[in-house]
């Protein structure tokens, strides 16, 4: 159980982390290719249809997007992946969003074609030279040689994966022997240790809602065991399963732990409206002003120090057999 900041809890009476000191305040593509739709303020991807994506591709968005990844980093300490490469020559990286991760990757193994791929041009034009993008549908037939990347990695795109056995069964056609897949997702199942999770909690009430809707969308949100029997059933060996907990919060006593929640709760700035506006509205026929409501009562349970939750970033990854 993780231990509690004695600052967080005293004051109960107050609900903010600024009453226990903490300050969480917040200061060459075809033109087809850049086709959007603009919704509730928001700019969304439209180019291979508008249900493919329901998430923001704006440049709100993109900030939102590199700060989750330095979430990523410092909850898995600074690895940028778990499978063990020795000299990787190709490295794919699906679903790469603003393409941070595969340009750190192109840093760290200058040896390394990287390649990241997306619905959405929202990449930088300034890169290693070691690393490109492109703009690729992955649940289409992928246009990659058989036996071709040392890795093939995908973060956080299970909201826009509505047939993940097309996708496993292409990321390990594409996969050399003796290379590896890795995937890396949330849990979206919100925890607590000390019972301070009701059942209408804020953050509880928006990802259960969130979850039917995918499930209504036909697309599943994976757990550890789903993925791990997803990479087991496809033939890969050595199946690996990691877990972390992401603390929603600087409600911990650990140092590490507390700059977790920091960001996370700088996240959760913009991370509802991200994700559930949209969907809400598109997928269960919610209001807009429904929509949002449920959104900003999810952020105002993330910054009540009151709330001790967490959710669990998981990692699992295989090697394709020789």
């Amino acid at each position: 159980m993780i231990e509690i900041d004695p600052s967080v809890l005293a004051k109960p009476e107050d609900e903010d982390y600024a009453s226990s000191g903490y300050d969480t305040s917040t200061a060459s593509l075809t033109s087809s290719l850049n086709q959007y739709i603009m919704e509730n303020g928001r700019r969304y991807h439209s180019y291979y249809g508008t249900e493919k994506y329901l998430m923001p591709t704006d440049e709100k968005e993109q900030d939102r997007l590199d700060l989750q990844h330095e979430i990523h980093r410092l909850v898995w300490d600074d690895k940028l992946h778990l499978a063990p490469l020795e000299e990787p020559h190709r490295i794919l990286d699906i679903g790469t969003g603003t393409g941070i991760w595969a340009v750190e990757m192109a840093e760290q193994y200058p040896m390394a074609e990287v390649i990241g791929t997306d619905l959405s041009p929202i990449q930088p034009c300034w890169v290693p030279p070691n690393c490109r993008f492109e703009i690729d549908d992955a649940m289409q037939q992928w246009t990659f040689k058989d036996d071709f990347f040392d890795l093939v990695h995908g973060r956080t795109i299970s909201s826009g994966v509505s047939d993940w056995e097309h996708l496993i069964s292409e990321m390990k056609r594409c996969t050399k022997p003796g290379g590896y897949v890795e995937l890396g997702e949330q849990s979206l199942v919100m925890q607590c240790d000390d019972g301070t999770m009701k059942p209408d909690h804020g953050i509880k009430v928006f990802t259960d809602n969130l979850r039917a809707a995918m499930i209504k969308m036909g697309r599943l949100w994976p757990d550890l065991a789903f993925l791990k029997n997803l990479l087991e059933n496809a033939g890969f060996e050595g199946v690996t399963t990691c877990q972390a907990k992401e603390l929603v919060g600087p409600w911990a006593k650990d140092p590490r732990l507390k700059r977790i929640g920091a960001l996370t709760l700088l996240n959760a700035e913009t991370v509802f409206e991200s994700y559930g506006m949209a969907v809400f509205t598109r997928i269960l026929g919610m209001d807009v002003d429904e929509a949002r409501k449920m959104c900003e009562n999810a952020l105002l349970a993330a910054r009540n120090k009151n709330y001790h939750i967490y959710d669990l970033s998981i990692r699992v990854y295989g090697r394709k057999p020789v």
